[in-house]
């Protein structure tokens, strides 16, 4: 392995949201805490979803984890689009570089940029939030996967899209949906037998319900399944990225 090129890729795409950090990191933890802020004033002393768990303390790890996946998305998919749309993808392609050390520069620094939206995010929440932490371990696990799976799929949306506007269609028609309806703000359970049906075709809820187990111990599937379904997701979202970047799909054109 070239771990020299590896990691000029993995510095250079870290330095590129490192850069910009009001914009890249502290904008999205600015929205994700207004979101807490209108949700606590509205809900907080009417709605109860786990026993003994107030509202903002289940809000809460659903709305980092949500920043820390759509921001791992933004970071792969929008450096893999803007090299392609600058020209200045052919100097990565010339480079001594492998389709997996590629794939691990991109999914690393996205897996950066989404840890640390989250982890700015939740120090910020506990000056706001009596935020229990009973599994540390798994609530790491699940957000160190989480961004993966969506540093996976913002690098395959880079390779597929040709310019901004269909990256900018697969994030508003996907991501963001599967995002919102993922259980952040509800309980699964609360929902109609046919539409418990379909969160659980929706792997961000797995990814979600995980992390939230990591903060609460509760959570409405087993955390081992959210494991497996999100695991298994990252694995196809590999599989498929290394087959597109080892053809040159939509890149060596």
């Amino acid at each position: 392995m070239n771990l020299h090129g590896f990691y000029a890729l993995f510095a250079k795409e870290v330095w590129r949201f490192v850069k910009v950090a009001i914009q890249t990191v502290f904008t999205p933890v600015v929205t994700a805490l207004l979101y807490l802020v209108v949700f606590r004033q509205a809900l907080e002393d009417r709605v109860t979803v786990y026993e003994g768990v107030p509202f903002v303390a289940f809000l809460m790890p659903g709305l980092i984890m949500m920043s820390v996946i759509q921001n791992a998305f933004a970071n792969a998919s929008s450096s893999l689009i803007q090299s392609k749309m600058n020209g200045n993808i052919v100097f990565m392609l010339l480079a001594p570089l492998s389709d997996l050390e590629v794939f691990l520069a991109y999914t690393g620094a996205a897996v950066m940029r989404g840890l640390a939206v989250g982890g700015v995010l939740y120090l910020l929440s506990l000056t706001m939030v009596d935020l229990p932490l009973v599994h540390p371990g798994i609530m790491f696990g699940f957000a160190l996967l989480g961004s993966a799976v969506l540093g996976a799929l913002g690098l395959l949306a880079g390779i597929w899209a040709e310019k901004y506007d269909q990256l900018s269609a697969f994030q508003n028609f996907l991501i963001l949906p599967l995002s919102f309806l993922s259980g952040v703000f509800y309980s699964i359970h609360a929902l109609p037998d046919f539409w418990q049906g379909v969160s659980h075709l929706n792997p961000f809820f797995y990814m979600i319900d995980g992390f939230r187990y990591g903060f609460l111990g509760v959570s409405d599937v087993s955390p081992w399944l959210s494991l497996a379904v999100s695991a298994g997701f990252l694995l196809a979202l590999s599989a498929l990225c290394l087959t597109l970047l080892r053809r040159g799909y939509k890149i060596r054109g």
